[in-house]
């Protein structure tokens, strides 16, 4: 079965997304929980999936309100419809809305397909996951694993400090005592 890989960005900073993995036959039912999974948001307002076009522009949604799919119908059930179904192009758009209230927005784009799923994983799955979530509601706390996380990630070694940080081309502002300036030192003839 074929594997799509999406990567699910947040509308406010690209640097944070998460890659998704999902096989033929999961619907976007399926897709919101591991997307709110992934962002560590909570399970309990309603949310719809768009098709997008390359600007971000909203088409057709796909709703977690609707409970069946009806021909001609203006949205589409999260529940009936298969992720797959809806990917005609190769580098498919969606857009997810989250919260109503909160409007958390979220751009997906599809970055891959794979011929044969990794029997080792259950899929849907979150295959990267880059950044810190951002806190559904008031201010999260990092936690002690994840800050030691990110400190590994972006620490530095004795070699990484020692390039870029010598002291070569410093000079000293202070005079010592004994030097003097000459007039020349002051001449407004600058001429090289």
């Amino acid at each position: 079965m074929p594997v799509f890989r999406f990567r699910v960005a947040w509308e406010d900073d690209d640097n944070i997304y998460r890659d998704i993995e999902l096989v033929s036959g999961q619907t976007f039912g399926m897709f919101k929980d591991t997307i709110l999974k992934a962002f560590e948001f909570d399970n309990k307002h309603s949310s719809a999936f768009y098709e997008s076009n390359d600007k971000w522009h909203i088409n057709r949604a796909i709703s977690s309100e609707v409970k069946s799919n009806i021909k001609g119908a203006a949205a589409l059930s999260m529940d009936k419809t298969p992720v797959p179904a809806l990917v005609d192009v190769p580098d498919k758009k969606f857009v997810f809305e989250y919260d109503p209230v909160k409007n958390w927005t979220f751009l997906i784009s599809l970055i891959g397909i794979t011929k044969d799923e990794d029997f080792t994983k259950k899929y849907p799955c979150i295959a990267r996951s880059e950044g810190i979530a951002p806190p559904q509601s008031g201010i999260k706390g990092i936690s002690t694993e994840k800050m030691m996380e990110i400190e590994e990630k972006y620490d530095l070694g004795k070699d990484e400090m020692d390039e870029g940080f010598g002291d070569e081309g410093e000079e000293s502002d202070t005079q010592e005592e004994g030097d003097e300036y000459s007039q020349d030192d002051f001449s407004e003839d600058n001429s090289f």
